[in-house]
């Protein structure tokens, strides 16, 4: 079992940044593929990136160059750094941790960007 809590969401303008921090709790967790989703208001849960054990990201076209996922295997932690924020970012974002076929869930963060 693998227990995950994020922190870090909050309100900022357009073209701000902000950083989510996801910890999470339980044994192995260098094992398990790591990322991000988030849901938008009347939308699905869209994948926003995911970074393995080796540190191997992948992005979601449309915040590229934009945000950033680290993991630290020693501190049991992945981050979200988002830079360049847009009105259409605005989500609960929430932290997954997966390994073979099991996927675990945060509670997910509010992320608003509004003027």
């Amino acid at each position: 079992q693998v227990q995950l809590v994020e922190s870090g969401g909050g309100l900022v303008q357009p073209g701000g940044s902000l950083r989510l921090s996801c910890t999470a709790s339980g044994t192995f967790f260098s094992r398990y593929l790591m990322g991000w989703y988030r849901q938008a208001p009347g939308k699905q849960r869209e994948l926003v990136g995911s970074i393995t054990s080796g540190g191997y990201a992948i992005y979601e076209n449309s915040v590229k160059g934009r945000f950033t996922i680290s993991r630290d295997n020693a501190k049991n932690t992945v981050d979200l750094e988002m830079d360049g924020l847009k009105f259409e970012d605005t989500a609960v974002y929430y932290c997954y941790a997966a390994a073979s076929g099991v996927y675990y869930w945060g509670q997910g963060t509010q992320v608003t960007v509004s003027s």
